[in-house]
């Protein structure tokens, strides 16, 4: 599997952390030209390399880690979206009459399996390693296609996390979204599962 992270702001940054934590190598993107990432991501590790972002979206998984509202730019930058897995990291408090902001992101990458995830804890707490006092950090995942939301779980265990999957976007997943201006009640939750 190869990884990409669009967007490579406070968020992208504290995801690309994540995969140098595992030694694992992730493209990371942005509007910025390669080169302009290349400090920063050289100081987070070897691991995180700057490509620009149509060479990036090549990665069979994409973490959208970008402004919500520049969610239309980036998919414009595909001609199709068909097989790649989108982890959607944003957030918005914009009312989108009453549809979670997911369910608006897919329609704008038609073919993409999209997954939400990641994106209810702040970057500074997803920058900190997840594994605390013999537990380890819970991320949660809603997305309305099984197979993706599986490929997502494993790949937040290999960065060190607890996925709790939470079901289909318009059901579970609506308590990772604003709704109507309000924060769902699982956004902000910092919460560890103890191993066994």
């Amino acid at each position: 599997m190869s990884y990409a992270i669009v967007g490579f702001g406070a968020v992208g940054q504290a995801l690309a952390r994540m995969f140098a934590r595992k030694g694992i190598e992730v493209a990371v993107a942005s509007r910025h030209p390669p080169e302009a990432l290349a400090p920063q991501a050289n100081a987070i590790g070897p691991t995180i390399v700057p490509k620009n972002l149509k060479d990036a979206l090549a990665a069979d998984i994409v973490m959208l880690a970008v402004r919500y509202e520049q969610h239309q730019e980036v998919a414009k930058a595909r001609a199709s979206w068909q097989g790649k897995i989108v982890i959607d990291v944003t957030n918005t408090l914009d009312d989108l009459g009453d549809l979670p902001s997911s369910s608006v992101i897919a329609r704008a990458l038609p073919g993409a399996q999209l997954v939400k995830a990641f994106n209810h804890l702040p970057a500074r707490v997803l920058a900190e390693d997840p594994a605390v006092n013999g537990g380890r950090r819970v991320v949660f995942l809603s997305s309305d296609d099984e197979s993706a939301t599986a490929t997502v779980a494993a790949l937040a265990e290999q960065l060190g996390y607890a996925p709790v999957n939470l079901g289909k976007i318009a059901e579970g997943g609506q308590l990772v979204q604003a709704r109507n201006g309000i924060w769902g009640p699982l956004i902000f939750q910092d919460l560890f599962k103890k191993e066994q």
